[in-house]
């Protein structure tokens, strides 16, 4: 009998301690849904039509260098991100409305924009270039663009460069379309004589589908990327600004940008 309690009592100590580890890691478990729970989420806008920097993949999720270096900053400062698709031209009238809270889309930092918008430290040196097809050897220059017709993305600064060509005198047509991927088909098929868009995202067309469209000149400008957040949500540009620091001291930032031009290999 005494034998029986012994091994009695072996098991009851044996099933105790079972089920405290188990209630252990359901703790463990639980603080880390709770902690996640309580990680602030934020909505993020982008022009998902914006290769290497936004694009959809065939399995429908938002890609780029923006997305992994929004993430990125994410991880570092403790909060979760949503991305919302949309065309470029409304992404500001969001953020100002609340339906967005951070803009990650490639967009320049101008002074116009500085008045409706935060942004961030620059994350990415650009500039706009003028681009032609192939086999397009009488535009050389904006010098060339007399007369010619010129193809950009609507509300983009190359956009705009374009309207003060024309009010110069010098472009005589513009056709804007909501994606560059639409104005770079327009020269592909004639309907257009050459385009002005991003330094970066021509580049990175041109490594991924070459013989397709040639930059012509020197750049037309000098410029950068920020993200942007509505105008005084310092707190939230902040975490963004010390993230964006905190990616590049960890060399995060220069393996992204390596990885460039392989995504527009997914558009």
């Amino acid at each position: 009998m005494t034998k029986l309690l012994k091994i009695l009592a072996l098991l009851l100590v044996i099933t105790t301690v079972v089920f405290a580890a188990g209630c252990a890691e359901q703790g463990e478990a639980g603080a880390e849904e709770a902690a996640a729970e309580e990680m602030p989420t934020y909505y993020v806008g982008t022009e998902a039509q914006f290769p290497p920097f936004e694009i959809v993949n065939a399995e429908g999720n938002v890609i780029g260098f923006d997305v992994d270096l929004m993430n990125a900053i994410a991880e570092d400062q403790g909060f979760k991100v949503i991305y919302q698709d949309q065309d470029f031209s409304g992404l500001i009238p969001a953020l100002q409305t609340g339906n967005i809270d951070i803009i990650a889309s490639g967009m320049t930092i101008t002074e116009e924009r500085e008045g409706q918008v935060d942004f961030s430290e620059p994350y990415i040196n650009a500039g706009l270039a003028l681009a032609v097809a192939v086999g397009n050897e009488d535009i050389q220059s904006v010098d060339d663009l007399q007369g010619k017709t010129v193809a950009v993305q609507t509300g983009s600064t190359g956009f705009f460069k374009a309207e003060e060509l024309k009010e110069a005198g010098i472009v005589a047509n513009i056709k804007d379309f909501p994606h560059v991927n639409e104005a770079i088909s327009e020269i592909e098929i004639g309907g257009a004589d050459a385009m002005i868009n991003d330094l970066p995202v021509t580049n990175a067309f041109i490594a991924a589908k070459p013989g397709v469209i040639k930059i012509v000149g020197e750049p037309l400008n000098s410029e950068a990327y920020g993200f942007a957040v509505r105008e005084g949500n310092t707190e939230l540009l902040e975490k963004i600004n010390t993230g964006l620091q905190n990616v590049r001291d960890s060399g995060k930032y220069d393996e992204l940008l390596v990885d460039l031009p392989n995504y527009m290999e997914d558009e």
